[in-house]
């Protein structure tokens, strides 16, 4: 009842609620309730009888408009509401037409006035009024007969209503407990069971919800009130992730009819775990002052000087002849010269710079994809450079691990071990000192090579076992490590096939309890902190289903792990 279905009608009650005194329009919205009493739905009603019943002015337009009562009807609905909108807030004293009060209409009707608000959705007009100078509801006693007779059923139901007596209570929480364990959600329990006691929702949703309230520790409910504990936020993203999703077949629907949440509210979850995981990622590099001036910001992001003969070189670039094979891809990626090296560690760091200030402004609850896409960019040109950077001077290490290798001794593990001393050399280079970085890098290389070769020696002699030729001749036994992870998933398949003979709450235990998610195990408080209930009925819910699952697995001949 949104629009006028006549468009004269509504210039009319424009026209009433712009221009008419406020004691004027008073006495239409009386006039208008008494004519709407009056209108028969088959008959047709002229526009200038309609107006003149409604503002006492004979009017000459539309002489040959009729309205069909229907819409007439709709129509003044509408305008009765429109112009008590308009209307201040007077004394019930002064008003033109009787009003009542909220209490004396609950009196009257032997009803809540919760009942008497809904009742106002169903059509029974009110408006403001001040009863002993105070601002409340008060209704047209017109509005109020006429609201009887339109809806005798609704308001005999009401008068019939009883407050729910102790046991009623007790009887819609042991239901609300059965249903809950079957998997409902608050609101299909409070549907079903207000089917089967004759209650309506509403009350029934209001008692499991003030019950939960009360008593925390045991709520019905707990996920659906209150924020999500970080907990739940954990259990949510594991369940959310590809590979367990995959595994136990659960949907964003069901994980979300778990949790008692709706279905963006999951994604709202994933981002907020995702943007505090990125935010307690600190960021460590080099700063200058020049990264807060924005007008070098432009110079600092651009492709290195030099890119296209840089390029060049690293296509047609072949490794010298007395380098082995594996160690040819070192030569792939040709030397930087000053410019280019200056460049790309000023570009490095700003990016870092960047990155913390952004981390610094995202408030992980309000997080949005474009922010977390964001970081990701940054985070993948921060690497870009980190690599190139790391690829130009790995010959450094090459030439390192030659001078220091002694007989007997494998080049690669020099090799590896100098390629970590060079990294941590990318991200501790202070560019605007104005040195060379291979300098830096080259002491770093050596002093690393310097305490970390005698170390290797001394830990061959304490070890040396006079039997190494004999080891490497030995068969290897040892298991193959992707057989037992294949053998692992089997068995967790296995036991979550056996899981769905469960119900909801108990199968959510075992996999807490027994990491199955792939999460760590959790302890019978952390549960019992989850479904707010005791560590010790935790404790009976696994040990019931522990027993159940052997039942079924015995049925099924299925080997559990």
């Amino acid at each position: 009842m949104s629009e006028f279905k006549t468009i004269v009608l509504k210039e009319l009650a424009e026209q009433q609620t712009r221009f008419a005194p406020p004691v004027r329009r008073q006495a239409q919205i009386a006039s208008a309730r008494k004519l709407l009493s009056e209108i028969e739905s088959e008959r047709k009603y002229p526009y200038q009888y309609i107006c003149f019943r409604v503002t006492e002015y004979r009017s000459e337009a539309h002489p040959d408009l009729m309205i069909a009562g229907a819409a007439l009807r709709h129509d003044l609905e509408l305008f009765i509401r429109r112009v008590e909108k308009s209307l201040p807030a007077l004394p019930i004293e002064q008003t033109v037409e009787e009003m009542l009060t909220l209490d004396e209409v609950s009196r009257r009707f032997n009803v809540s006035t919760k009942t008497i608000s809904r009742w106002r959705v169903k059509g029974l007009t009110a408006r403001r009024v001040k009863v002993n100078g105070r601002s409340q509801l008060g209704f047209p006693r017109i509005a109020v007969e006429k609201f009887i007779s339109d809806h005798k059923d609704l308001v005999e139901k009401g008068a019939r209503f009883s407050h729910l007596s102790e046991s009623e209570k007790e009887d819609i929480l042991r239901l609300a407990r059965e249903l809950r364990d079957e998997g409902g959600t608050l609101t299909e329990v409070s549907k079903r069971i207000a089917h089967k006691l004759g209650r309506s929702p509403e009350a029934i949703r209001y008692t499991i919800k003030n019950f939960d309230r009360g008593n925390p520790e045991f709520a019905l409910f707990p996920a659906a009130t209150g924020p999500l504990s970080p907990i739940a936020k954990e259990q949510i993203v594991r369940a959310m992730s590809a590979k367990q999703t995959k595994l136990t077949g659960d949907t964003v629907d069901t994980i979300a009819k778990r949790f008692g949440r709706t279905r963006s509210s999951m994604y709202r979850v994933i981002n907020e775990v995702r943007a505090s995981e990125l935010i307690r990622q600190p960021v460590d590099y080099i700063y200058n002052a020049e990264f807060d001036d924005p007008s070098r910001s432009g110079a600092m992001l651009t492709d290195m000087p030099g890119l296209d003969e840089f390029d060049g070189k690293r296509s047609g670039k072949s490794p010298p002849k007395d380098v082995p094979a594996h160690m040819a891809h070192l030569y792939e990626w040709p030397l930087l010269n000053k410019e280019q090296e200056q460049h790309m560690f000023r570009k490095m760091n700003f990016l870092k710079h960047q990155l913390h200030k952004f981390q610094a402004s995202i408030d992980p609850s309000k997080a949005k994809v474009s922010d977390m896409m964001r970081v990701e960019e940054l985070k993948e040109a921060i690497k870009d450079c980190r690599d190139l950077l790391i690829s130009c001077n790995q010959r450094l290490v090459y030439s390192q691990a030659k001078q220091k290798l002694a007989l007997g001794e494998s080049i690669d593990d020099l090799v590896s071990d100098g390629n970590m001393s060079l990294m941590r050399a990318v991200e501790k280079f202070d560019y605007s000192r104005g040195n060379k970085f291979s300098t830096y890098a080259t002491w770093a290389i050596m002093k690393n090579f310097a305490r970390s070769i005698p170390d290797s020696k001394t830990h061959k002699q304490r070890y040396m076992t006079g039997h190494d030729e004999l080891f490497e001749a030995k068969a290897d036994v040892r298991t193959d490590e992707q057989e037992v992870l294949a053998a692992a998933d089997a068995a967790r398949a296995r036991v979550n096939r056996l899981l769905d003979h469960l119900d909801a709450r108990t199968r959510e235990v075992i996999r807490m309890r027994t990491g199955l998610d792939g999460s760590e195990e959790m302890t019978l408080e952390q549960i019992g902190q989850h479904f707010g209930i005791t560590k010790e009925r935790v404790r009976q819910i696994n040990v019931r289903g522990m027993k159940q699952l052997r039942e079924w697995a015995a049925k099924e001949n299925v080997e559990v792990p």
